[in-house]
Formats: structure tokens, sequence, C-alpha cells
């Protein structure tokens, strides 16, 4: 179990609390098109500000690549944080991130008070965890907070770095919720447990299949992957989508789900595409049984039943994965279907980010959800059991 010090367990009154949020949203023209991950960031800051900490934000934006490009300045975060905060956040408009601006904005601020420095991405060495950066940002504060569960796979100095030279290291609200959910719900789950992953290569999920066999009661394999398996078995997959290196590996896998009594569940029938279009003819086939020329690309009406049928169950569920193409309406059907399985489930339902995430939001099933991930590859990196960089560097609980 994972058991880490949080903002609930310190007393910041009067002290410099460095925050890493996840402010890395998309912008047009210098507007931000999306502002989940800043209302996803509130309930930290927030708790700060209540318990009279000097509250310094810093995040990445894009890929600037060590150069301070004006397009991925984090000014227009400032802004709208001010708006959604209703108090001024100051912002250090420093290329080197922590400069003049940034110091004395620091030194004169009062209890209470916000401020955001420039992105972290300016400096080069920002993604290689370089220890002068690491000693800067630390300079400015004594505490340190992480709630950037998206970077939390990469070991950077704003999040790995800074704890090094900093006495006090916690996680924020929206860490512990990731860490609650994909860390500890997934290692000390309530049966009946099933998982369901979806996407398009087997190959980029063989370490999660690997690792949720030993803890799954059923694991649901859908979307591209599929065709891989469906082939190791013998069947016909006309040109879909397969991974010819990764077909001993798939039958090594249901072997190991056999031997430790796992259900394993593969599609029975296909949506399948004389075309990679939505205006293409399409016709529904069993698994197996694709012809030449045509490619899966959702699952069927009764693997759809199958799927949803396995979690009516449930207890716990976790997701990663469309279920289909699901950015075509016409192969969108096997993934809305599983989406509002688990939006009419009364078990723990955990999304995985990236697609799926996607998927849910825009099928109207956010709020049905136990919990969302905001991580893409960090989610995939906890449901491989792996101890991510950015958690392993925080106080534990005593």
């Amino acid at each position: 179990m994972l058991n880490k010090k949080s903002v609930d367990d310190i007393n910041v009154k009067g002290k410099k609390v460095l925050v890493r949020c996840d402010f890395n949203v998309p912008l047009q023209e210098g507007k931000i098109t999306d502002e989940n991950r800043l209302v996803a960031a509130l309930p930290t800051i927030k708790k700060l500000i209540a318990d009279g900490g000097k509250v310094i934000l810093c995040s990445h934006l894009g890929k600037p690549k060590g150069e301070a490009k004006p397009e991925l300045s984090l000014a227009p975060v400032a802004k709208r944080l001010s708006e959604l905060l209703g108090q001024e956040v100051t912002f250090a408009a420093d290329p080197e991130v922590v400069g003049p601006n940034a110091k004395a904005a620091v030194d004169a601020m009062k209890d209470g008070e916000v401020v955001l420095l420039e992105n972290t991405r300016y400096r080069a060495e920002e993604t290689k965890n370089g220890e002068a950066f690491s000693k800067e940002l630390a300079s400015l504060c004594d505490v340190f907070v992480n709630d950037a569960f998206g970077t939390a796979h990469r070991a950077h100095c704003s999040n790995v770095g800074v704890t090094q030279f900093v006495d006090t290291a916690v996680v924020g609200y929206l860490m512990q919720k990731e860490i609650d959910f994909l860390g500890n719900a997934v290692n000390n789950p309530e049966r009946p447990f099933v998982a369901i992953l979806g996407g398009a290569k087997v190959s980029s999920k063989i370490s999660v299949i690997n690792n949720l066999l030993d803890k799954v009661d059923t694991l649901i394999i859908g979307g591209g992957m599929a065709y891989t398996f469906s082939k190791a078995a013998g069947g016909n997959i006309g040109i879909s989508l397969c991974e010819d290196d990764y077909l001993q590996y798939a039958l090594d896998m249901q072997k190991k789900a056999k031997e430790k009594g796992v259900k394993l569940l593969l599609p029975v029938d296909h949506r399948i595409g004389d075309a990679f279009s939505n205006d293409c003819n399409i016709q529904i086939v069993k698994s197996g049984e694709i012809p030449e020329g045509w490619e899966g690309m959702d699952i069927g009406p009764e693997t759809e039943k199958l799927f949803c049928d396995a979690v009516k169950d449930a207890k716990t569920v976790v997701w990663n994965g469309p279920m289909g193409c699901f950015e075509m309406p016409n192969f969108a059907h096997g993934t809305a279907a599983v989406a509002k399985a688990l939006a009419e489930t009364d078990a723990t339902t955990i999304i995985g980010g990236g697609d799926s995430a996607a998927a849910v939001n825009i099928l109207g099933y956010g709020d049905k959800m136990t919990h969302i991930s905001t991580g893409g590859g960090a989610s995939l990196e906890m449901l491989e059991g792996m101890v991510l960089p950015g958690v392993a560097v925080l106080a534990d609980k005593e």
C-alpha cells in the first residue's frame, strides 16, 4: 500500500509552498480551450491558501524543449486561475523560470497569496532532472507539494529533483486520489475484480496484462489488440491490425490466465469494414471469420453483451483503452456499450487516462465513474505495478 503524507498532514501557515501542478492545457491563439486540469488543481490550491501558505505554483506546458517560446507561456493560465480562485495570481514572467521576477514576487508574498512561475520546460535541464535547476526551484520554498500525476512517471527537476533540496515533500489531493484508486484499489480490490483492456497494440499493454493477470478475476480484451489474439488462435483476421511478433505472447497469456483461474474474455464477433472510414461498407461477422480485404473496427453486438454482462456483478472495474475506432460513429458502439455498462454498475469504476477517459467524457458518462485518471502514461505504469518516480520521492506517513 502506498501511504504518502498529504497536504492534510502538514502545517503551512506563513511558509512558502511550491506546488507542482499539471497546467498542460490546450491553447488556441492564447485562449485555453479545455480547463479541466485547472479546475482539478483548485482543491489543493484553495486548501493551501486557506491554511495561510504562500502558494507558488509551477507547471510545464507543451514541449518548448528548453526555449522560451512565447506561445507556450503560462501567462494565460495565470489570468484564468485568478478568475477561478477569485484572487490575483501574480505571474512571474522569467524565461529562466527562477529569475528576478520570480524572486521578487516570492519575497513580497503575504500569507494566502499566489504566484505562478513560467513554464518549467523553458529550461532544457528540466526534463533531464539537472541539479542546478532543482536547487533553484527549491530555493524559493520551505515545502514542496506534488499534485501533477500526469508527469509522475517522469523524473524531472520540478517533481523529483526539487525534493532532494527541501525538508518536506507531500502529495496534493489530486495525486492522492490517483494513488488511492490506481494504486491501492488495484492492489487490494474489492472482488469480483474485472479489468477491461482495449486500444490498438498488445505491445504497449504487455506489462499491464501480465500484472493484472495476477490480480483480477476476469480480464476482458477488446480493441485492436484482440486481432492478435484471434490470429494466434488460428482465426482469419483479414487486413485487421495485428502484431505478428506477439502471437506467441497472446497464447502464453491465455495459458497463464487458465493456470491462475482467471476468466479471459475475447470478442466473439466483430463489426468490420472494407476501408478505414466511417462511410465504408459494414458487416458483422464471427470472430476468426473476417474475409480478406476487410478489417475489424469494433466489437460486435454479441461481444457487447458478453462484456457488459461480465461487469454487472463486479465490485471493482478498471478500464483502459477503447473497444474499437470510437472516433468514427459507426464503430463507436462497443466503446459506448462498455461505458454505459460501467455507468450502470454499482462497482468502483476506475478509468485509466487517455482515450478511454476521453470516450467516457464525450459520451456523457464522466460523472457516473468513480475515478477518471488525469494521466495517460502514468496511469498505465501504475497498472503495470510500477512505482512512479514522482510518487516514490514523497514522504511516507509515519
